[in-house]
């Protein structure tokens, strides 16, 4: 086995990762909410069927992070960074920055101008992780989220 990370497009295989390792950090700081139920039983339509991407970061061939890049309605953005969940166990090993990276670079690839995310100012790790891949914060953004109390954009120009 390989001891180093890798980050790999999204296939039906890691549909359960996707799922739990997103459901892992969502019931330990909030509640599943209907879009969560939604994107994360059905990535495959509710994401990539829909000119979306998942990454999946493998560190021994494991599952460990995913993170997905959704085509997004809101005025001025392609897409939205999301559902991105790192394993307690691996967290600390970089492997949400290599995440970040790669989905920044995903969009790029994919002529995207402008992205953004949702999130909550507790998960301080994941703020600080956005803020160092350049996301600020959109002042006076509303989320269809309950959980989410800042919305952040990056601008790939």
């Amino acid at each position: 086995m390989s001891n180093s990370t890798r980050i790999i497009p999204y296939t039906d295989d890691y549909a359960i990762a996707f799922r739990d390792l997103n459901e892992e950090w969502i019931t330990k700081y909030f509640r599943m909410e209907q879009m969560d139920l939604v994107s994360l039983h059905n990535p495959k339509a509710y994401i990539i069927d829909k000119g979306g991407y998942i990454a999946v970061a493998l560190l021994n061939d494991e599952p460990v992070g995913v993170c997905a890049l959704i085509p997004s309605t809101r005025k001025g953005f392609e897409y939205e960074l999301a559902k991105m969940g790192v394993s307690p166990k691996t967290q600390g090993k970089g492997i949400g920055k290599q995440l970040g990276l790669h989905i920044v670079e995903k969009a790029r690839s994919l002529g995207a101008q402008k992205i953004y995310l949702e999130s909550n100012r507790i998960l301080e790790p994941a703020i600080n992780l956005y803020k160092k891949l350049g996301f600020t914060e959109i002042v006076g953004a509303t989320s269809p989220y309950e959980r989410s109390d800042i919305q952040m954009e990056l601008d790939l120009s």
